[in-house]
């Protein structure tokens, strides 16, 4: 009896060491996969903020966490599944379906742009696509449009993740996605909730009677938030339209037409091999220049094609739907 108590406890032991292997294996795997999709995460970091710009205070942090919560069902309910299902059964289909989301994000940044330069002809646009009736339905058409541009980075994230990963064992692939998608929402929109509620704190700072020092920083905080915003939510669009652009430049070159993807290679190296001391950098900014003018122009394209034909097509099928029988 002892000695097969002791041989169940040795078996036990074994278990519980290949358990712990895996599980280490697992968070180096995640660690490294994240590290690889670190310029999608910083993007996604950089356009979330411009969904919150605009409401009062007291709906920033809710409108966070409804985005966050979203960002994950994106993760984890949805993408995570398909990812695997897909790259089990039809591999072919994963770069179509990220160029429809790369198209996506081109309309959702140059719309941005365009009611920048064109207000007017921006607002009739977005009376016939999606006009808000009120507050409520403004915030609830931001948190929708943010969670269909956090679920297109989403998909680039963890495509970039399980490409990174050994192919075989599906349920370590799971867990590795799983990983970085818990991950990277917590580093993603905790810092979005610390950039949103810095006023706040520069406030209360700026009211510390005790400490001079810390009474400054306050009030730089106070008048630098919005000129940091505003620079963030530049950065964002330009971020947006920029991967989009990426992603289907990429797609077409995955698909045979290398032609779109040469120029912007031949250009950047050509520009970069002038600045010898600095050309893989220079390089990389002129690709990344020239993905977003890639990207402006597609999400020019689709910007009426969205007004004129998407829109009216999207509310007479809606309004089949709802007509009674």
């Amino acid at each position: 009896m002892a000695t097969g108590l002791l041989a169940l406890l040795d078996d036990i032991a074994g278990i519980a060491k290949v358990a712990a292997a895996s599980i280490d294996d697992a968070i180096g795997q995640a660690a490294r996969a994240g590290v690889k999709a670190s310029g999608v995460v910083i993007d996604d970091a950089a356009v979330t903020p411009t969904y919150v710009v605009g409401f009062a205070s007291d709906r920033e942090l809710p409108i966070v966490a409804k985005i966050a919560v979203g960002s994950l069902r994106n993760k984890l309910l949805i993408l995570l599944p398909i990812a695997l299902l897909l790259s089990a059964l039809a591999p072919w289909s994963i770069t179509p379906l990220l160029m429809l989301g790369g198209l996506f994000l081109c309309y959702e940044g140059t719309e941005k742009v365009f009611e920048a330069l064109f207000p007017h002809e921006a607002h009739a646009h977005e009376d016939a696509v999606h006009a808000a009736t009120d507050a409520r339905d403004l915030e609830d058409q931001k948190v929708r449009g943010a969670i269909k541009t956090d679920f297109i980075l989403s998909a680039e994230i963890m495509a970039i993740t399980l490409a990174s990963l050994d192919p075989g064992n599906i349920f370590l692939q799971a867990v590795i996605l799983a990983i970085v998608g818990v991950a990277i929402t917590a580093l993603v929109y905790g810092g979005v909730a610390l950039i949103v509620r810095a006023d706040d704190a520069g406030v209360a700072l700026a009211h510390e009677d005790r400490n001079p020092g810390l009474r400054t920083l306050g009030r730089l905080i106070v008048g630098g938030m919005p000129i940091f915003l505003r620079t963030l939510s530049v950065v964002g669009t330009a971020a947006m339209i920029w991967v989009g652009g990426g992603i289907i430049v990429h797609g077409l070159e995955e698909s045979g037409w290398h032609h779109p993807a040469d120029i912007i290679h031949d250009i950047s190296a050509g520009i970069g091999h002038v600045f010898a001391g600095a050309a893989g950098f220079v390089e990389w900014l002129v690709s990344a220049a020239l993905s977003l003018l890639a990207g402006l122009a597609i999400g020019a394209i689709t910007i009426p094609v969205v007004q004129y034909v998407v829109a009216p097509t999207a509310g007479a099928v809606r309004g089949l739907v709802k007509r009674p029988a």
